[in-house]
């Protein structure tokens, strides 16, 4: 598939370089990578990231699912906000890694690497929701860098500057409503832009035209990915293997085992995974994820790492320049 705002990336890929992600055909770069970095940095660059898995999930008992379903209490994501979240199964292994958007009272969605509809629908079992998987249905961008808020500004968003971290805001577009989020992939100032689809160009032609005196460019994966792993950020199915797709036992990982156990509250109800995870907080976990400044200019992606007797100790996930 072509995401909808396909005939203006298309336009601006001139190193014609595509991968598959999902359903559709998504940049990997547009002229120079390494430039298309330095915008993220130091301008602001954007991001065509319609192709994310997201689903709707509605009902009465939404709060109550979503509680169930993940390991950081829920009930704290208040409507307009939105919340980091991982997922795992009954050992405590993580599935995926996502987003909670709080979109309105009890409307919420979940957004993440790969599709869940099958595993959340299992997990709806006794619970009174809807869960739509509505990825073709919401076109988005990703804005990020220094300019970003004028940019936003520019283009009408006048609220955009007083949005704080996981802030949500909505505000009129092109005769429709464009939903406005203060969350990125790349720790520096930035937003994610969510539109319906047939207003998409027309918030492509105005973020680039009021954007031009303020640096703005299009990225493709390749700069996203270096943004991504200086912000520390993890990525499903590179930094680790979600459970269920895990061909090994001993491949996926805990959400203490990635350095996330921050997003484990065992003050709340129960939860899937959890009382693997309680015994793996009291009797220590398998594996630590760690993160390494690593000397010289050649990506050390899929190295080994060795302890001072030359054994085999871990392996390098990702690796910026």
């Amino acid at each position: 598939w072509e995401t909808p705002f396909h005939p203006r990336t298309s336009a601006l890929n001139t190193l014609n370089e595509w991968h598959r992600w999902k359903d559709y055909t998504t940049a990997d770069a547009y002229f120079d990578e390494q430039l298309e970095y330095a915008a993220i940095r130091n301008a602001c660059a954007v991001f065509d990231l319609t192709p994310m898995t997201k689903h709707l999930i509605t009902g009465p008992d939404a709060l109550a699912f979503l509680n169930r379903l993940v390991t950081r209490d829920v009930a704290k994501i208040k409507p307009g906000k939105v919340g980091y979240c991982v997922w795992c199964d009954d050992n405590g292994q993580v599935i995926d890694d996502g987003t909670i958007f709080h979109l309105r009272e009890g409307v919420y969605r979940l957004c993440s690497q790969e599709r869940q509809l099958d595993w959340l629908t299992r997990s709806a079992f006794g619970f009174d929701v809807t869960i739509v998987e509505d990825t073709h249905d919401v076109a988005a961008l990703a804005l990020q860098g220094p300019t970003s808020c004028a940019v936003l500004k520019a283009i009408g968003c006048a609220g955009a500057g007083k949005l704080k971290p996981f802030d949500i805001a909505y505000f009129p577009f092109a005769g429709g409503e464009l939903m406005v989020s203060r969350t990125g992939f790349t720790g520096d100032l930035g937003y994610e832009l969510w539109i319906d689809p047939p207003r998409a160009l027309e918030l492509w032609d105005a973020l680039f035209d009021k954007g031009a005196n303020h640096g703005i460019r299009p990225m493709g994966t390749h700069a996203l990915e270096v943004a991504r792993i200086e912000a520390g950020f993890i990525a499903a199915q590179v930094d680790f293997h979600c459970a269920d797709q895990a061909i090994m036992l001993d491949r996926s990982r805990s959400p203490f085992e990635l350095d996330l156990g921050r997003l484990v509250d065992f003050s709340k109800p129960n939860f899937n995974g959890r009382r693997a995870l309680l015994e793996e907080k009291k009797n220590g976990s398998r594996f630590r994820f760690v993160r390494l400044d690593v000397e010289g200019n050649k990506p050390a992606r899929s190295a080994y790492i060795y302890d001072k007797d030359k054994n085999v100790v871990g392996t390098v996930t990702s690796a910026g320049w």
